[in-house]
């Protein structure tokens, strides 16, 4: 058996603790060494307050995963990839298309992976979604994304911020997704931002936009959902129907949806090491960068977690 590929955390927050912990550890052939963190500790592993130290302390680790607000995340990544680090960014890879640029090119440059996460492209039904778009002419795509941000981001002020994204946080998910089964570009039409008065970012959305075909692609972007939580996208064939939904399918008992993908997520990201490949498709980003250039600002009433 290979040794283990030593991983160093940055940003101990909820969806490290929740999710890239747990992933690690059922992972074969990966092994977490340290984090590094302002606010969190973890168990059983070296703890430090910054990346920085933690890369003086261990030079031994082998990868880096970046988990604090993506507004951290270049200065971070450019840190990890300057000292030879294979580096596992979380979704979104950053807050501008010209910074994971540029951190892909040094990734080039040093010859280390760098590796995009799109966790929801790992669900267990994107494959066959992917397969059913290949083999038909699709006529309309639609898009449902809602859910309460009080659940899924409790306390986190960062969201609001510039460079939180806001909703785009969750709809980037539908986006990952979309680009990756829809077999062919997609570009944005027009968008609608809803900013609350007391706020740096949206909490709701709307965007059209086509694929290079001209199929029409419609997505509604929610963050004020009180009630059951919907991630849905519908593909419309001539006379067919796929309706996708987030977190839907069935998993193995003790595991749910989330975890499979990111169990998907380091599997991935051990294979990518492996060939010394990387991973970095701007697509998602781009369309969130578009719907924020091109979109009509609506101010709505404030809002408060």
């Amino acid at each position: 058996m290979s040794p283990s590929l030593k991983l160093g955390i940055v940003g101990f927050g909820k969806i490290a603790r929740d999710e890239h912990v747990p992933a690690i550890a059922r992972t074969e052939g990966l092994g977490l060494t340290a984090v590094a963190s302002r606010h969190g500790l973890a168990e059983g592993v070296q703890n430090y307050r910054s990346l920085t130290d933690m890369l003086a302390a261990q030079p031994e680790l082998d990868a880096i995963v970046l988990c604090q607000p993506p507004a951290a995340r270049f200065a971070a990544a450019k840190e990890a990839l300057a000292a030879g680090k294979h580096v596992f960014l979380e979704k979104p890879p950053g807050i501008s298309l010209s910074e994971v640029a540029l951190l892909r090119d040094l990734a080039e440059r040093k010859g280390v992976t760098l590796f995009a996460s799109w966790h929801s492209r790992y669900a267990a039904s994107v494959a066959p979604l992917k397969q059913w778009c290949a083999g038909r002419k699709l006529r309309r795509v639609t898009i449902e994304w809602r859910e309460d941000v009080t659940l899924w981001h409790p306390g986190q002020e960062w969201i609001w911020e510039a460079g939180g994204f806001g909703v785009m946080d969750p709809g980037i998910n539908a986006l990952s997704i979309l680009t990756e089964v829809i077999g062919e570009p997609v570009r944005l039409v027009s968008s609608r931002l809803e900013f609350p008065s007391n706020k740096g970012a949206p909490i709701g959305a709307e965007l059209a936009m086509e694929t290079e075909s001209g199929v029409p692609i419609a997505a509604l972007f929610d963050w004020r959902e009180t009630g059951p939580q919907t991630w849905r996208i519908h593909f419309e064939a001539e006379n067919d129907r796929f309706d996708f939904v987030q977190g839907q399918t069935s998993h193995p008992e003790g595991e749910t949806a989330l975890s499979f993908e990111y169990r998907a997520l380091y599997a991935r990201f051990l294979d990518l090491v492996r060939g010394r490949r990387s991973d970095v498709d701007l697509a998602p980003l781009q369309l969130v960068a578009d719907a924020f250039l091109a979109g009509r600002i609506d101010i709505v009433q404030p809002f408060d977690q």
